[in-house]
């Protein structure tokens, strides 16, 4: 049910990532795929650093969504750079 939590609030934050930097927007899927992967990643390494459960709820909301937003980040970035 974690995982769930994670992948959907990675979604939620590669979208307010892609609101936020409207010049590395990918679009409102792309925003979405990002964050979802992201919001995955970063949910499993908090986890993993933190041991069993991943600490807190909150902990893992936080690492979600932070994640999120930084893969569509880093994949806009990758995007433009290859657009020039």
């Amino acid at each position: 049910m974690e995982l769930i939590i994670q992948l959907i609030l990675g979604a939620v934050g590669g979208n307010l990532g892609g609101a936020l930097f409207k010049n590395l927007s990918l679009g409102t899927v792309g925003n979405s795929i990002a964050g979802i992967i992201g919001g995955g990643i970063g949910g499993q390494l908090l986890t993993a650093v933190m041991g069993g459960t991943g600490g807190d709820m909150l902990g893992s909301v936080a690492s979600s969504g932070v994640g999120g937003v930084v893969l569509m980040a880093v994949v806009g970035m990758v995007k433009k750079m290859i657009a020039k």
